[in-house]
């Protein structure tokens, strides 16, 4: 299920993006976003402060995320929920 990420980069340029688990399209709504996770594609990285330690892949979700919370400042992050029927 998408997140939805709010932030900064460095130079205080806002953003707001989804990150969909696709790994063609990792990232959508942010051509610069979407640069820095392909910059950082195959590196490790760790999830939380103290881990677990991944290789970022653009189909992996949480390491998507963890690249866009170490290289900018985010402001706010939501997973988008369906409705059960």
């Amino acid at each position: 299920m998408p997140h939805t990420v709010t932030g900064r980069f460095d130079d205080g340029s806002a953003y707001q993006v989804q990150i969909t688990g696709d790994a063609d399209r990792p990232v959508v709504g942010s051509a610069r976003a979407a640069a820095l996770v392909e910059l950082h594609a195959g590196e490790p990285i760790l999830l939380t402060p103290t881990g677990p330690l991944r290789a970022v892949s653009g189909d992996d979700e949480d390491t998507v995320l963890a690249v866009i919370r170490r290289y900018t400042d985010v402001n706010g992050s939501s997973r988008a929920t369906r409705k059960k029927e």
